[in-house]
Parts: structure tokens; sequence; C-alpha cells
């Protein structure tokens, strides 16, 4: 009987191959993005998973709050002595490790010199929690020697050659040497952070470098990354709920006396596998996805594929009248109404899994354009998991049943006498349910067209909007210590060319967070009064505001013409704001205390973005740290040129780099790279949309066709009477559109509350966003319009212009 069912439905396919080609067609496009981003959802919320032990594995995080509660900082790691202190106090933690991100160094290798970024000061006992194949060299001992490294096997052979890596020695910064004791693969890219090479923590204990001290007292530096090991199944909250305590206990009056420090800051655990998609700390090693993304593109697909099933539905309806005596007479032939449900489910199952064979192919065809377009790295190898690939091959025959349901009990209700006396004419509310699933369609696909048009406007917006400052023409580059002492002679020389404008040196630039902050007080009366508002600082020098073209509105900028200045500041507005003053001129003259430092405040700036638009203007304090802190307090050179000779000015540039620091490698950036790598998400998510509401559309109006041409087909002698009567091409073109049209203005009317509240909620991630524009909706559901009119006009003109004899010879 099953073999007698596929030839039936074999048969079928090749029957009606108008309709049988658009629903494979449909459905193979709604599979395909199916498993296109089934990839990518697979591939977000694999991170870290790899980890034999990544359920028993948590990352500590501490916030700071003011006095007020109000939570100002939330980092993704903690000060260096919270590490032993938890082990000894919470016996429960099998293992704990500390990582220390070493950013980007010089390395020399005889001859050779090279920049690397990904580095790490990581503990031996790093390797007892998380998962590294280490391919030469002994594990459990590989760091433990001070000045011991591990490297990746492209990181030796880019150093080495073909030569054996182990026990060669190479010099980071110029100033420390390593060994190389071990090679490792590298973390996989679903790994929250990836390491190029890892350092021997027990380095740090050296006191030229970092000091046992530092590491048992310095609560300050919270640049630790800190992992712990806890049993299976192991309650984790309620070593978080004693947390409070142990800060309190183990950090004494660090705070000042009689004050609890678990008032101020606070320690949390969170789970290795959510750091990747659910963390979003003001500190993290990598930049992290992001869980709503994942949600709204599973709804993305879902819909999609959605779309793909009704086109099945309404096309296989619409065509009962063609399958009537073929179900009478299998009913007069004695086949009963689950035989005949059962055949046509089996249909609508075999163009399921044909479609579902080219997906696959097409998958396979389009992921490296994906990967292009996203920066990801997503594999098909993912869908072939023994836990992924079962339900992905079942997804067809779901699909094919949701698909195939109500056709097979629609089509088995027929009445064989009423069929085969012709009497049989498919009921009014089939009709009805095929303009539900027709509002449904285009319902979604004008959802989504509306939000692409919102994400590119907001993208837009923030990439054109004005940030406060000009960040066209700079030239960002790390700061080098071996300049302390001739930064000026640097700056002067690169002056000499009348292409480059300005440079300066900072802590931070912008593009980058604000994290740095210390306890502030301002004049009241004839004292100065601690400040309750957080207030975040960065490290300039007397060019900062010139390089970046920063209008001062009160007062004056730093000038070298003060010597005092090394211990005076410059607020921006927000800060004048926080301390109460009405008008930035009052703020000017007043005595100030910014980290213990003594001075007063010379000038006021006027409020700019210095992070991305996704964060408010927070309170900012400008301050110089002298010539003899530069190597601690700068990070960051940044060079304004005039952008008529750019090539010119860098090679200069270059020239003189090497000219001061000939040991260390030239390497730069534009400033506006930096902004737009802050929106990377958004244009990926932009493109995204566009490409998934472009074939959404595409799909409904594919099965708008098929529908639109059946329903021409059966009104074919309708046309042919009003053209003889004396209908104008026109009138039937209109006659024919109108009902279709219809369908999608009320479609419309249903998708647009639904894609403002979804967009608004979107828009809501951003401290500086576009107001929603009513004509969005408007374009929106005029180009839907206007693509449905396109789609049915090719039929209803074709048959407007159908000689009527032809229709009517048999009338």
């Amino acid at each position: 009987m099953f073999k007698n069912y596929l030839k039936i439905a074999f048969r079928n396919l090749s029957k009606y191959k108008f309709i049988s080609f658009i629903n494979l067609f449909g459905l193979c496009a709604g599979l395909t993005c199916c498993l296109l981003i089934l990839t990518y959802i697979l591939h977000e919320t694999s991170y870290d998973r790899y980890n034999a032990k990544a359920g028993r594995i948590w990352r500590v995080t501490r916030s700071f709050n003011n006095k007020e509660g109000i939570v100002s900082l939330h980092l993704g790691a903690v000060a260096p002595p919270f590490a032993p202190l938890i082990k000894n106090d919470f016996p429960d933690v099998q293992e704990i490790t500390r990582v220390l991100p070493n950013g980007t160094s010089t390395f020399h290798y005889q001859d050779k010199i090279f920049t690397e970024k990904d580095g790490y000061f990581v503990e031996n006992n790093f390797f007892n929690i998380f998962d590294v194949n280490i391919t030469e060299g002994d594990q459990r001992n590989a760091l433990n020697d001070p000045n011991s490294m591990l490297i990746t096997r492209e990181m030796a052979h880019k150093y080495f050659g073909n030569a054996d890596p182990i026990n060669k020695m190479v010099r980071l910064d110029n100033r420390l040497s390593f060994k190389i004791t071990g090679v490792f693969d590298p973390l996989p890219d679903n790994s929250h952070f990836r390491p190029q090479y890892m350092l021997s923590f027990n380095t740090l204990r050296d006191s030229t470098i970092y000091g046992e001290k530092n590491l048992e007292h310095n609560w300050g530096n919270n640049a630790f990354f800190t992992y712990l090991l806890l049993p299976e199944n192991y309650p984790a909250q309620s070593m978080e709920a004693q947390f409070p305590a142990f800060v309190d206990r183990r950090m004494g009056d660090n705070y000042g006396a009689g004050t609890k420090p678990s008032q101020f800051t606070k320690l949390f655990l969170q789970r290795l596998t959510d750091i990747h998609l659910r963390s979003h700390l003001d500190e993290e090693m990598e930049q992290n996805g992001d869980i709503s993304r994942v949600y709204v593109f599973g709804a993305i697909a879902l819909f999609i594929l959605l779309i793909a099933c009704i086109n099945y539905m309404n096309l296989s309806t619409a065509r009962s009248t063609l399958r009537a005596k073929e179900i009478g007479i299998r009913k007069v032939s004695g086949a009963q109404r689950p035989e005949l449900i059962s055949q046509f489910l089996l249909e609508s199952v075999v163009v399921a899994y044909l479609a579902f064979l080219l997906a696959v192919g097409l998958t396979v065809l389009l992921l490296p354009s994906v990967n292009n377009l996203t920066s990801l790295h997503l594999s098909f190898q993912i869908l072939l998991q023994p836990m992924v690939v079962l339900p992905v091959l079942l997804t067809p025959l779901l699909v094919g049943l949701i698909s195939g349901i109500y056709p097979a009990f629609f089509l088995s209700t027929f009445q064989p006498v009423k069929v085969l006396k012709g009497l049989f004419k498919a009921g009014s509310s089939t009709a009805s349910f095929r303009k539900v699933l027709v509002v449904t369609q285009f319902a979604i696909s004008i959802v989504l067209i509306i939000s692409t048009a919102i994400v590119f406007q907001q993208l837009h917006y923030m990439q054109s909007a004005s940030l406060g400052f000009d960040k066209e023409h700079i030239v960002v580059m790390g700061y080098d210590n071996g300049l302390d002492k001739t930064f000026n002679s640097f700056r002067t020389s690169l002056l000499q060319n009348g292409h480059i404008l300005a440079a300066t040196r900072s802590s931070r630039i912008p593009s980058g967070r604000l994290l740095d902050e210390q306890g502030a007080s301002t004049e009241s009366g004839d004292s100065l009064r601690p400040v309750s508002a957080d207030i975040k600082y960065v490290a300039v020098d007397h060019d900062f505001l010139k390089t970046y073209g920063i209008p001062v509105v009160a007062g004056r900028d730093y000038s070298r013409a003060y010597a005092t200045d090394t211990n005076n500041y410059l607020l921006n507005a927000a800060a004048t704001r926080v301390l109460g003053v009405h008008t930035p001129q009052e703020m000017v003259g007043r005595r100030f205390s910014y980290g213990g430092v003594n001075g007063r405040v010379i000038g006021i700036m006027g409020d700019f973005n210095f992070e991305s638009m996704h964060q408010e203007i927070l309170p900012l304090i400008f301050m110089i740290p002298g010539d003899k802190y530069a190597g601690n307090s700068y990070g960051n050179i940044s060079i304004k040129l005039a952008g008529s000779d750019v090539a010119g000015s860098l090679d200069y540039l270059e020239k003189t780099w090497k000219r001061y620091l000939p040991e260390v490698p030239f390497e730069y950036t534009f400033l506006d790279e930096h902004f737009d790598k802050l929106y990377k998400t958004e244009q990926q998510q932009g493109s995204l949309f566009t490409i998934f509401s472009g074939i959404a559309i595409f799909i409904a109006c594919l099965g708008l066709f098929g529908l639109s041409a059946f329903t021409i087909t059966q009104r074919i002698k309708e046309i042919g009477v009003r053209k003889v009567l004396g209908a104008s091409t026109g009138s039937i073109v209109q006659l024919l559109s109108g009902d279709f049209l219809k369908l999608v203005a009320i479609a419309a009317l249903i998708a647009f509350p639904v894609a403002w509240y979804a967009m608004h909620r979107w828009l809501g991630d951003f401290a500086y966003r576009i107001s929603i524009q009513w004509w969005v909706f408007l374009v929106a559901g005029t180009l839907a319009a206007a693509i449905a009119l396109v789609t049915i006009s090719f039929q209803a003109v074709r048959a407007a212009i159908a000689n009527p004899v032809k229709s009517l010879r048999s009338e």
C-alpha cells in the first residue's frame, strides 16, 4: 500500500508541474533559511561547551556601586587577592585559577620582530579546569616556572619555521625573556577567549613586573579573570549569598574605618556557558553575542518556514477542484477517509523531503557567503552532531505534516455523488481560510520589511550623527614606554610635516569604554566635600582637545604655559550637572580633588560621545598625569591628519616612528574604523534582515503567483463574458487584482502595530536613537502592495487580453 501511495504521489507531482514547482521551491527556500539560521544558533549556543567540565565552571565578577546603591560598574574580572582567599574560605571550591590579559606586545626572536595581540598570563592549574590540547611539552608543568610560555602551532611556525620550538627563547617587549615550554592547539572558535600564547602566571610574582605584594593586597586592579570549579550540581547561589560577609571579612577597612566594603562592592558567580550570550559586563575578553539576537533570528526562521507551509496549504486547497474526480472515483472504489488522508499527507511529506535535500545542498553552497557577511565561522558540521542530526532529519516530516494536514482533511471530505455528477464546488469556508493564510504571509513579510528599514535608519544615524568631536582623519596607535622621555621630541618631529596637524597621548581613546574612576571631591564653603556621583576619568596630555576638536564651553584648555596644569582638571558638561551647578561657568576656578590630587577646574568641555551611542554620555574628567607617570597612564597615541595627503602623511609617520622606536613594529588604525566596529553587530543584523525579509516576501509572492494563476483560471469564462459585454482590459485587471490587494491591506494593518512594538523594544538598547517615523510603515505597506500587484498583474493582464471566443467556445 505504501508503495502505491508513493507512486500516486509522484504521479500527481508530475501531473501538476506548475503548482508542484512552486511548493517545492517555496519549501526549499524556507528550509534553506532555517538550516542557515540553525547553524548560527547552534554556533552561538555552543560557546565553551567543548570543555568537559563546562557545567561546573563559574566566573567571578565584581560590581561597584555608590552610596545610594546604584551600580556604576560591573566587571567580568576581579582583583588578584580574591582567588586564593576564595579557595581558602570556601572548601567546596575544587580549583580556582586566574587569567590576566597581556594586551598587545612585541616579541623578538633573533632578528625578527612580531606583534601579538591575544596573549594571557595563566596559572598552571588552568589546565585542570579548561580543556587545552598541548601537543608538545608537559601539561602538568608547562607553566610552572617563571618566564615560561606556551604558543600555538601557527605561532610556532611563524617564529621558527619547521624547527623544534621547545626551549627556544623569545624576548617580550624587549624587556623580558621567555622560554617556549610547549605548543598547544588553538582554542575552538566557540570559546569566549582564544589565546595565541600563554605566559606563566608565576612571572608576575617578580617585584619588577607586578610583585607578590600586589597579587596579595592590590584590591584596585580588577583585571584578573577568575574561574572556579565546583562539584557537580553544586548550588552556586548558596556560595554567592556568603560573598558579602566574605568581602567584609577579607577587605577589612579598605573603604574606611567603620565602613563595610560590601556596601560598595559585590561579588557574583557567572556560569561559563552564559558568558558569550548573557554577559554584557563592562569588561570582557572579547566581544560577546546576545541571546536576544538568537531569539530574533530563530523567530525569523520559523516565520519564513511558516510562510512556505502556508503556500503549500493555499495551493493544495485551491487546486481541490482538479482532484475532485480522482477523490470521487477512489471513494466509489472503496477508499476510506483515513486512507485518503494518509495519501495526501504522504504527498506533502515527499515534497518536504525533496525540498530538504535541495536545501541541504544550498546550505553547503551558501555558508561561505554567510560567513563573509557575518564574520563568523559557521560550519555545516555542526548540524551533523548526534544530538542535532535526528531533529534536523525529522524537520521535513513535521513540515510536511503541518503543510498537508489541512488539505488532507479538506480533500478527504468530498462527497463522491456530487463530484461525479459535476455538482462539486469548493466551499466559501475554504476560500476564507486561504485568505487568512495570505494575510498571515504578508503580515510577516511587512513586519520584516519595516524592521529592516528601521535597523538601517538607526545604523545610519549612529554613523552620521555628530559625536561632539571630529573623528575624521585621526590615526590611533598603541603607546610604547620607549617614548616616555622623548614624546615631546617625537611630536615636534611629526608636526614638521604640514599634513600632520596634531598629536596627543591618552589612557583611552573615543570608541573605548569609560571604566576608570577615582573618588572626587569638590569645593563646598571652605572645604572639599566628597562627590557621591561617579565621574569617569581619562588621562590626557595638553593637546588632546586640540587633536579631537573638542570645544571648551567655559574656562580654558590645558596649556604648557601653566606648569600647574598637571594638578588641574577639565570636566565635561555632564559632570557639572551631577555636581549641581547651574551653568558650566560656575564650576571654573573651583577647587577640586580627584584620586587624592588637589587642584582646580580650569575648563568645561562640551558633551561628546566618548563611548558608542548604546551608552549615555557619562560625567567625565580629564587629567594630566605628568611625564613621570606617562608609562603607567598612557596607552594610546592619536594623530590628526590634514586629509589632503593621507598616504604621504602615513609614510612620514612610519619613518618618524622607526627613527624613535626602531625595534617596535609600526601599526596603526583610523579612529572611524573603531567606531564602525562598535556597530558591526547592527550592520550584520541589518544585512541579514534584508536577506531574510527579501526571501520571506519572495516566498509569499511565489505562493501568491500560483494562487492568482489558479484563481484566474477558475474565472476564465467570467472574464470572457465581461469582455464580450464591453469590459476593458484595465477594468478586468483591476477586478482580478482588487481582491488580493485587499488582503495585503489587511495584512499591513495587522503588521504595523506588531512591527512598531518590536522595533520600539529593539531601539530601547540605544541611549541615542531615532524616532520611528510614520512614513516607514506607509512605504513598507506600499512596497508590499506593489510587489503583490506586480505578481498578480502578470496573470491578470494575460487573462484580460486573451481572446474571449476561446474561453466561451464550450458554453
